[in-house]
């Protein structure tokens, strides 16, 4: 006769990180709560000035509290203390709903990839994110250019992550950078992904962005201009070469040509000048030929510590994507899960 033995229940992990949110967040904890009534709820306060921590307590959330400033900081020590076997990462302002959690996690666990991304669809109905909107146009379009077309949306703040990517990935930004070091991250390793289309909501009245179009669009472009010098320094390096000998050949001209009509030379400064940048040119491709296989030595080494995670993703054979549901596994034979224990802070 076949076994019909449950499979145990994925440990599921709610992560929310928040910045005054007090209007918002102990309405989206207990909708994670009634949408996956098997998970943990966490939220990440990052300095808070009104009402935050204590509504996300009361609303039945473990609170923790980052005091560095920035998303990126929130992410790092969100990855680096929760243990769970299915992550899914949201905002707590309740632009992301809280019930299509569930068919984030069944694509997760259908098509067993490391990452889930919601896509933001109806961002630009608000008039007020007209700015938000073109950057993220822009942003993503750049993204597809430097570093592949794995993704359409790189700046969704709504994910679903196993643990081996959790657990492998190195969380270096500060900022709302965050999520394009997420997606350039998957990209190198050359992790399953997946993508699913989901409904963008509105914030409530009172409750205004933390995003700062200028300011963050910098920070982003930065990031960028970053991570393609890590991961693809000869193509980096190859481009201020190419500037820099462009440069040279700009300033040899005009002494090059008066020596073949003249056989003179008048513009010394210029020719050694010229010189000097098409040396600085070489030396820009030789560092990158250098640092290519530098980097290729980290991602073997990144590789090498996804692979050390185990692959669990749980059974995608006992997930629903219903609301309400996180799981079809019944509780009566489900194994004993461990836990590990968070330390609630004010």
């Amino acid at each position: 006769m076949p076994d019909h033995t449950p499979f145990e229940t994925p440990d599921i992990a709610v992560i929310l990180p928040c910045y005054n949110e007090g209007l918002t967040i102990g309405d989206v904890v207990k909708r994670f709560q009634e949408a996956l009534p098997t998970a943990r709820v966490f939220v990440f306060d990052n300095n808070s000035t009104d009402a935050t921590a204590i509504t996300a307590r009361l609303a039945g959330a473990t609170v923790v509290r980052e005091r560095r400033q920035g998303k990126g900081h929130v992410v790092r020590r969100m990855f680096a203390d929760i243990d769970a076997d299915i992550y899914v990462m949201a905002d707590g302002d309740s632009t992301y709903a809280p019930e299509d959690a569930p068919q984030l996690i069944a694509t997760l666990l259908s098509e067993r990839v490391d990452m889930v991304v919601g896509i933001r669809s109806g961002v630009t109905e608000d008039a007020g994110r007209a700015g938000h909107a073109f950057g993220n146009k822009l942003f993503n379009r750049l993204y597809q250019q430097i570093f592949g077309r794995d993704f359409t949306d790189i700046l969704s703040g709504y994910r679903v992550f196993t643990r081996r990517f959790v657990k492998s990935f190195p969380a270096i930004s500060h900022g709302f950078e965050i999520e394009t070091e997420m997606s350039v991250h998957a990209g190198l390793l050359k992790l399953p992904v997946a993508e699913v289309e989901l409904d963008y909501g509105r914030r409530p009245v009172g409750s205004a962005s933390k995003l700062s179009t200028l300011r963050d669009g910098m920070k982003i472009l930065m990031m960028f201009a970053r991570l393609m010098k890590e991961t693809q320094p000869f193509r980096f390096y190859g481009l201020i070469a190419a500037g820099l000998f462009a440069a040279s050949v700009f300033f040899m001209a005009p002494p090059i040509y008066e020596y073949l009509t003249t056989g003179l030379v008048s513009r010394v400064p210029t020719w050694i000048g010229a010189i000097g940048i098409l040396t600085l040119s070489a030396l820009m491709l030789v560092t990158g030929l250098v640092l290519d296989s530098v980097a290729a030595g980290r991602v073997e080494q990144m590789r090498m510590a996804y692979l050390n995670q185990p692959p669990h993703r749980g059974e995608a054979g006992r997930m629903t994507g219903r609301r309400g549901t996180a799981t079809g596994v019944s509780s009566s034979r489900r194994k004993p899960q461990r836990r590990v224990e968070e330390t609630t802070t004010g």
